[in-house]
């Protein structure tokens, strides 16, 4: 597999064992995304990690497709899924460039703290909004790095360099809701919990 691949199986352990930063804007997160989600649905999620948010999701669907690529990450997903008796989520080794599906296959696409760890996410919204059916939801929560500070840029780009951080794409929120808009979704709701914090955006496909 490619090197992001590795990087994300050396550290699923430990980001298994990862608090989650905001216990409270992710809850809202969730109650926002189960506003869209209805019993019959069909939904992707890419980059799904661990499996935390498709299996608490799973319950307002008919079914999740859980994509991510790696296999450490996935194989901590599927224990989690048998230990909750949640059997309508698959896991499966995949990046969202490469997903075999056809166009107009999902009723919801999930994508979170993903979008900035891509190399084009421009080629990525694309191809989600094709893998939308007519009408279909993007939900995404995105760090949108653009405005950081230089000095921080910097470190990060070290950080990778050494192996000890993936890569990372910079761009603003604006950037962001540019390469929506441009590919063919409306921005329903964008909403930040805070300065420095995810941008989490529910966008449509017209």
């Amino acid at each position: 597999m490619s090197q992001p691949s590795q990087f994300w199986d050396r550290h699923a352990k430990g980001y298994a064992k990862r608090a989650v930063s905001d216990e409270a804007a992710y809850q809202k997160k969730l109650k926002l995304t189960q506003d869209v989600l209805k019993a019959d649905m069909e939904v992707l999620e890419f980059g799904c990690g661990t499996g935390t948010t498709a299996l608490i999701q799973a319950p307002f669907v008919k079914h999740i497709r859980a994509i991510d690529i790696s296999a450490k990450m996935l194989e901590i997903a599927r224990t989690k899924a048998a230990s909750a008796n949640i059997t309508n989520v698959t896991f499966e080794q995949s990046g969202i460039e490469g997903l075999d599906a056809p166009d107009g296959t999902y009723d919801v696409v999930m994508g979170h703290s993903i979008l900035h760890l891509l190399e084009d996410r421009d080629i990525v919204i694309n191809k989600v909004h094709g893998l939308l059916k007519p009408g279909g939801v993007f939900v995404t929560s995105t760090v949108c790095l653009g405005n950081m500070m230089w000095i921080i840029k910097v470190l990060l780009r070290i950080g990778r360099y050494f192996g000890l951080l993936p890569m990372v794409k910079f761009f603003s929120a604006e950037v962001l809701t540019g390469s929506l808009t441009a590919a063919g979704f409306r921005i329903d709701q964008q909403w930040q919990p805070g300065k420095g914090k995810s941008v989490f955006i529910v966008a449509t496909k017209v």
